[in-house]
């Protein structure tokens, strides 16, 4: 057995059009392309967006802005949903964030300050925004940072000394 014999099974799959096999198919002679012109050729018609000569629509409209390709996107995770996914747990790693689906695989990971944590617990992640690494500071916990930020909450909140 082989997978093609799974399934759909033969009498189920659709028969491919086969053009230019006679006049008694339908789709003889021409091959359902009409009489002459550039769509009757091998190769024929225009290329995507051209417009007949017309200045295309790409062209016509003004280009602004730019597009940094540089730019790293950090997948965002409010500390309620950490809380609530990682009840009762005391060390949350981002191997446990990407393991739990709170955000894409192998995506950098960011903590926003959203929510309240009652319970002194250690997060690594690779940023945190300054409230988050201040709510975990106040509650007992440390925030570890993968790329080296620094999180000391006075630090991160504008240095209040």
């Amino acid at each position: 057995m082989k997978l093609n014999d799974l399934y759909p099974f033969p009498e189920e799959r659709k028969n491919r059009k086969r053009v230019g096999r006679g006049s008694a198919s339908g789709w003889g002679c021409t091959s359902g392309k009409g009489n002459k012109g550039q769509n009757s050729r091998a190769g024929g018609g225009v290329r995507p967006g051209f417009e007949g000569g017309q200045m295309p629509l790409n062209r016509r409209l003004p280009k602004r802005g730019f597009k940094n390709p540089f730019r790293t996107e950090y997948a965002p995770v409010n500390l309620d949903d950490l809380i609530q996914a990682f009840e009762g747990q005391s060390a949350i790693t981002v191997e446990d964030i990407y393991a739990k689906g709170l955000c894409k695989k192998d995506m950098p990971v960011k903590v926003l300050g959203r929510g309240e944590v009652s319970a002194a617990v250690t997060v690594e992640a690779h940023r945190f925004s300054a409230s988050a690494a201040e709510k975990i500071a106040k509650a007992g916990g440390s925030a570890k940072s993968l790329e080296g930020q620094s999180v000391e909450p006075n630090a991160a909140a504008g240095g209040e000394e």
